[in-house]
């Protein structure tokens, strides 16, 4: 199997994420795919941890494809991430930012329980 199936087998959202289409204006999710491309083109497909992290990030961009809300929120921490210069591996540490920030929103909107009002 070639290196490009068996992306597509861990990362099953692959080409719904490489084939969306964003506004022309729109450079924060321009950047995040070519990130999310970038990373998953080049894991190690005989490292376990790897793979299990390329399924997470394909499952919090397909995520943030599918739901507004946390689209933009997404949009809004990314813009607080800072990158140090003496990192070596940018993409890994903007990888692991994201799964940060999916985790925050995630345990955010666990907490906050709405309920409906009948009248």
């Amino acid at each position: 199997m070639s290196s490009a199936n068996m992306v597509v087998k861990y990362c099953p959202n692959y080409y719904k994420i490489t084939e969306f289409e964003f506004l022309e204006s729109d450079y924060i999710s321009e950047r995040l795919i070519g990130f999310y491309k970038k990373y998953v083109c080049n894991i190690d497909l005989n490292n376990v941890e790897e793979i299990k992290k390329a399924t997470c990030v394909d499952n919090i961009i397909s995520k943030y494809i599918d739901d507004y809300t946390f689209r933009n929120e997404m949009k809004k921490e990314l813009l607080q991430v800072r990158v140090k210069s003496t990192v070596t591996n940018v993409l890994k540490v903007i990888i692991d930012n994201i799964i940060k920030i999916f985790e925050r929103y995630q345990e955010g909107m666990t907490r906050n329980i709405y309920i409906a009002r009948w009248i």
